[in-house]
C-alpha cells in the first residue's frame, strides 16, 4: 500500500523551529518530486516547497525562502522540511505530496499523485 505519513508538527513560539518529516511506504522517492503544502484556516492550500529527488534540487515559495529547507534521507525513505524563524503566519496544516517524475512545482497541487494526512503547525506570537 502506498502511503505518506507526516510528523513533526506542534506548537512553537515565533522565532522557533520545527522539522517536519514525510515518510513513504510502498514506494521510494527516487523518481518523485516531493512537495510540501500548507493550508491555514479559511485560506486556500499553498505550495511552500518542492524537493526533486532526481537531482536534489529544492524550490521554495517567496514567503518561506531563507527560512525553510527541504532535504531527503535516502536510507529512511523520508523527506524533511526544516522550518526556522517561524512566524505566526506559518500556522497551518502541512501536507507532503509526491508526484511521479514531476518537474517540481508549487502549483497546481492537483498534479500530485499521493498525499499524506497532514500535520498541524501552530506558531504563537
Amino acid at each position: 500500500e502506498v502511503q505518506l505519513v507526516e510528523s513533526g508538527g506542534g506548537l512553537v513560539q515565533a522565532g522557533g523551529s520545527l522539522r517536519l518529516s514525510c515518510a513513504a511506504s510502498g514506494f521510494t522517492f527516487d523518481d518523485y518530486a516531493i512537495g510540501w503544502f500548507r493550508q491555514a484556516p479559511g485560506k486556500e492550500r499553498e505550495g511552500v516547497s518542492c524537493f526533486r529527488s532526481s537531482d536534489g534540487h529544492a524550490y521554495y515559495a517567496e514567503s518561506v525562502k531563507g527560512r525553510f529547507t527541504a532535504s531527503r534521507d535516502v536510507a529512511k525513505n523520508t523527506v524533511y522540511l526544516q522550518m526556522n524563524s517561524l512566524k505566526p503566519e506559518d500556522t497551518a496544516v502541512y501536507y507532503c505530496a509526491a508526484e511521479l517524475e514531476g518537474p517540481c512545482r508549487l502549483a497546481p497541487s492537483s498534479t500530485y499523485d499521493y498525499w499524506g494526512q497532514g500535520t498541524r503547525v501552530t506558531v504563537s506570537s
